[in-house]
């Protein structure tokens, strides 16, 4: 008896085929967005050229609605997408004057480009709204800076730019709308929840979950989102999703050293796993806040938890022995960054606090000051040549700059496509560049040559161009993201071609000058790439890592110098977190990078997680001492043992740094360094002292820098020397 076969095991015909690739590639996404340009960009092109008459603003019509389709990211919900493209009215507006202004001459238009690439480019910083827009703000330039110079025509042209922003607004609300894509708060409350069960395990001694808690940690990261839905803008939600995710982690950081080397039980006392419990407790409504979007409690209970466990510990504290010491400061720090995580995804969902009383050491404090000096602090950290946002804004302004001078120079007639290659081609590294350049000649190339043999064929006939412009966008802006970029440039040109030649006499020449825009264009892009910065994210990877060790052991010995009373500045984290913002943003252009990667390339995701601890668990730290001093003197002897641990971690951070920055390996064995664990050298004190606080306060000091160690214990053994 033969037995029948599942749908699955059943052979795949060639259109089921075709129908699962064009899934795979986004298919179903692709063809929306074609039947989006089509509808808006030749409604907008015919009504303005047949309809009025006006040729001028039928081209401004159908250029004012393809670069917001075909090359931008709109975010957000579909008001918040709607809202977007309205605002590009005025921005759209405000380029086109300018390009119509300065192409008065070639100087002047090329200047205007360095500048409007620059400042478009760089915008980006404030997030992925302004950075899913820019090329097409950029094209709003490009377009009128060339001959004729022609202001008397403005009007025309805004008008055209006007109907076909308004056009594309009204077709994206009218189509079916694509499916959304989920938030990134709800990655992290995945994250949340996934750590608050392995910590609810932990407390219970019923096995090990840390391998699901750091599969949903590393899908909340940054870099694994789509480019529209991470958490980079400066303002306080996005800061707060990440200062809640850092915290997240900080508390599945901990589990680690509870469970040891050997992976069994974790070790720690009765009252020290119940806290642990009481901590995934706590974590289980921010997860479930982050996943409904409602902010959760102010966990009350767990700092309530928190007080009664130090009470405990201050008990047990003459006859404690160092491990217990050990574990239960462990359990606190993953407390208390239970602590942080629930007050960041409040602030994340909408609760702002006030700052009235609060220390400059509030790690909280960006959530009382206003949009506007966020926004400034984001653009003033990224004015320095480390900055990879600043390194792309430079390199696609002076690629622009540069291809409008040579356009004009050569005088082509059609120089708009020449800046458009160049802006399509350039990457953020010269192999990204180089690996655009061949699929883009190709498809031109193809393009142009089926474009030259209608032209020869037909003749001129605007109105059969005017028919089948409309089939060969909607078939080939469908099938272009499924088939390849090779494909795509091939559906342009040909679009180009047919746009152009009902504004003009028909003539074959014009597949050409498309050719040879393109030539031009890509190659003043492979020029630039290969001159401005030509590694990248990759480039700069390394130094960025090697800064935020730099920052972190400054930071590290900031804090300690507060908690033992001695001066420091008035927030010793600060030089830490703008470091720590840098190596995100190039870490992130490094993962977006098509280079070439070796399979044993570095972890360096840990590099990342070791300035994470130092900055975190000084945060806790430093939330201590409301007044900028420790809550009490501590003992000599904790004191100075204090201060040489900080310097001995200090000196790893800078030595793990300088290595990271020259990519030479260590000089000795991993295993060596301060001490990665175990029990904190100043447990032998502690019968000595009346006062219980200074002295908890010393251990769970040392516990948060021999936390530090180990973690650079691992950045030694799994990204050096590698």
């Amino acid at each position: 008896m033969v037995r029948a076969r599942s749908p699955a095991e059943r052979p795949v015909g060639g259109s089921a085929a075709v129908r699962r690739l064009l899934r795979q590639r986004g298919g179903p996404q692709a063809a929306r967005r074609a039947l989006w340009a089509t509808v808006a960009g030749c409604t907008g092109f015919y009504a303005c050229t047949y309809g009025l008459g006006d040729p001028l603003m039928g081209l401004y019509a159908m250029f004012g609605s393809l670069p917001l389709v075909m090359f931008s990211r709109l975010s957000g919900t579909a008001r918040q997408r709607t809202g977007t493209l309205l605002a590009m009215v005025p921005v759209g507006c405000l380029m086109v004057t300018a390009g119509t202004l300065l192409a008065v001459r070639d100087w002047a238009a090329a200047c205007g480009m360095f500048v409007v690439g620059f400042a478009v480019s760089f915008g980006g910083v404030g997030g992925p709204r302004l950075a899913g827009v820019s090329v097409a703000v950029q094209l709003f330039y490009v377009l009128p800076c060339f001959p004729p110079y022609a202001p008397d025509t403005l009007g025309s042209r805004l008008a055209g730019l006007t109907t076909g922003i308004l056009l594309t607004a009204l077709v994206e609300r009218v189509l079916r709308p694509e499916p959304p894509s989920v938030p990134y708060r709800v990655h992290l409350a995945d994250a949340t929840a996934a750590v608050a069960g392995s910590c609810a395990t932990a407390a219970a001694g019923a096995g090990d979950t840390r391998p699901a808690a750091d599969r949903a940690l590393d899908a909340a990261r940054p870099s694994r989102m789509p480019p529209t839905e991470r958490p980079t803008s400066p303002s306080a939600r996005d800061r707060a999703l990440n200062h809640a995710r850092a915290a997240v982690r900080h508390v599945r950081d901990q589990l680690d050293r509870l469970y040891g080397a050997t992976g069994g039980p974790p070790v720690a006392a009765p009252p020290a796993l119940a806290l642990l419990g009481r901590t995934a407790a706590a974590l289980d409504p921010v997860a479930a806040g982050l996943r409904g979007g409602s902010p959760p409690g102010e966990a009350a209970g767990l700092s309530e938890a928190v007080a009664a466990f130090d009470a405990a510990r201050a008990d047990a504290l003459p006859g404690a022995s160092p491990l217990r010491l050990h574990q239960d400061a462990v359990v606190k720090a993953a407390a208390e960054g239970a602590l942080l995580a629930a007050q960041a995804s409040r602030i994340a969902l909408g609760v702002r606090p006030t700052a009235e009383g609060r220390a400059p050491t509030w790690p909280f404090r960006y959530a009382t000051e206003p949009a506007a000096l966020l926004w400034w602090r984001r653009l003033r950290l990224h004015l320095t040549p480390r900055s990879v946002h600043l390194q792309n804004a430079l390199r696609v302004a002076l690629a622009m700059a540069i291809a409008r001078l040579v356009a004009g120079g050569l005088g082509l007639s059609h120089g708009f496509w020449m800046l458009l290659a160049t802006l399509s081609l350039l990457r953020t590294s010269a192999a990204d560049t180089r690996t655009a350049l061949r699929p883009a000649f190709l498809g031109t190339a193809v393009g142009a040559g089926l474009a030259a043999l209608l032209l020869l064929a037909v003749g001129d006939v605007p109105f059969f161009y005017a028919a089948v412009l409309p089939l060969v966008l909607l078939a080939g802006l469908t099938a272009g993201p499924v088939l390849g970029p090779a494909c795509e440039q091939a559906v342009f040109t040909l679009a180009f071609v047919l746009m152009f030649t009902q504004l003009s006499v028909a003539d074959w020449q014009l597949s050409a000058v498309r050719i040879v825009d393109v030539l031009a264009g890509g190659a003043v892009g492979a020029a630039v790439s290969l001159l401005a910065w030509p590694r990248g994210g990759h480039g700069e990877l390394r130094g960025a890592l090697a800064g935020f060790l730099t920052e972190g052991a400054a930071a590290c010995r900031a804090v300690v110098d507060v908690l033992c009373g001695r001066p420091g500045p008035a927030d010793p984290l600060r030089s830490a977190r703008r470091a720590m913002l840098l190596a995100e943003a190039t870490y992130c252009q490094y993962q977006a990078e098509r280079m070439p990667r070796h399979t044993a390339d570095p972890h360096w995701e840990l590099a990342l997680v070791a300035g994470y601890h130092m900055l975190r668990g000084g945060e806790l730290m430093l939330l201590r001492c409301p007044d900028g001093a420790g809550p009490a003197p501590l003992p000599p002897e904790a004191a100075a043992g204090l201060t040489a641990l900080a310097e001995e971690v200090a000196a790893e951070c800078y030595r793990s740094g300088e290595l990271l920055r020259s990519g030479a390996p260590p000089a000795r064995p991993p295993g060596e360094g301060p001490s990665a664990d175990g029990p904190p050298p100043l447990s032998h004190f502690p019968e000595r002292a009346a006062d219980a606080v200074p002295v908890l306060l010393a251990v769970d000091a040392e516990a948060w820098l021999t936390g530090v160690a180990r973690d650079l214990a691992r950045v030694r053994t799994d990204v050096l020397w590698r």
